[in-house]
């Protein structure tokens, strides 16, 4: 660490907020939380968060969805697929992750989030209750073909690298808070799911 870096880095104060997270959650009349979907290419990680964030909207929630190919258009456009672009891509989202749900917002994120040990660092950023795991579980063969970009094809080509099932591996959740059968059940099916999830969870009032 330069010595520019650690100057910086002692002068930086935590400032407390008046409007605490407390207050913003009783204004929101729900809780913040943070809705961690994770799964292979193809495995509806996207989907399913859009469609839950559809069903919290019109139940009044505030919510927002950070998607991992929306956030490699800005936030991490600087970012590659190497294992250590991929962590580091991972511990941004946390962070930011981290700011909704003190903003007293329901986050949903959509990355496939290979590695159990970033999950778990993100894991780590939260209050304890506010990381809600959600692993959307696909095998492989129907993720192929449901993928309409024909990336599993390039992958298995030697087009691209690096490629998460194929060439770089997933790491399935040891205990994830929900499994959402995402390769077999319908998308209704999966977002009821969910929601019930969360009104079991006292995350929001259905």
């Amino acid at each position: 660490m330069s010595d520019q870096i650690k100057n910086a880095s002692s002068n930086v104060v935590w400032h407390h907020a008046t409007v605490t997270r407390e207050r913003r959650q009783q204004l929101n009349e729900h809780r913040g939380a943070l809705l961690w979907f994770t799964g292979l290419s193809g495995a509806g990680k996207s989907t399913l968060a859009h469609a839950v964030e559809e069903a919290l909207h019109q139940q009044g929630c505030r919510t927002f969805v950070l998607d991992g190919d929306n956030v490699r258009h800005g936030l991490c456009s600087d970012l590659g697929f190497s294992e250590t672009d991929r962590k580091e891509n991972i511990r941004r989202i946390g962070e930011m992750s981290k700011l909704f749900v003190e903003a007293g917002t329901i986050v949903l994120t959509a990355f496939i989030s290979p590695f159990r040990e970033d999950r778990s660092r993100v894991r780590g950023l939260c209050q304890h209750g506010d990381f809600i795991e959600i692993f959307c579980d696909s095998s492989i063969e129907v993720c192929e073909q449901r993928d309409v970009k024909g990336l599993y094809q390039k992958a298995r080509q030697g087009l691209i690298k690096d490629f998460t099932g194929i060439s770089s591996p997933y790491q399935v959740p040891d205990n994830p808070e929900l499994i959402a059968p995402t390769g077999s059940e319908t998308l209704e099916a999966c977002v009821a799911q969910v929601i019930a999830f969360l009104g079991q969870r006292g995350i929001a009032k259905f």
